[in-house]
């Protein structure tokens, strides 16, 4: 019997991962202004890469959620969309990030071997 997981399960299990996670670095990030490619670049100078896919459709859910304000504003001779938490996504980041501090803590117990 074969102890390797096929690579498209192991695929399956990574974005699962980085689902939520995605969604509370993309909150953080966005307690200061930005519009969607600088967000994006940010997040990948993190180490945390996202697509462009994966990102608009997230700050659009975010936006409709009340989480997100956004405005129009012309840059550059570019007209761009600039987004900032508001003040439910405020809120609802400092729970999460409690959330994330109190699981993670956990999570880290439990991958010590020496635990």
């Amino acid at each position: 019997m074969d102890d390797q997981l096929e690579p498209e399960a192991l695929d399956k299990l990574r974005a699962e991962l980085r689902r939520g996670v995605i969604v509370l670095a993309v909150m953080a990030q966005l307690r200061t202004e930005h519009y969607g490619y600088s967000l994006r670049k940010t997040l990948a100078d993190a180490g945390i890469a996202v697509e462009e896919g994966t990102l608009y459709p997230l700050i659009r859910r975010l936006e409709k959620q009340g989480l997100l304000d956004s405005q129009w504003r012309v840059e550059a001779n570019r007209k761009k969309r600039f987004y900032r938490l508001s003040g439910a996504g405020q809120s609802a980041l400092a729970t999460l990030g409690r959330e994330w501090t109190a699981l993670n803590a956990g999570v880290e117990k439990l991958l010590d071997p020496s635990e």
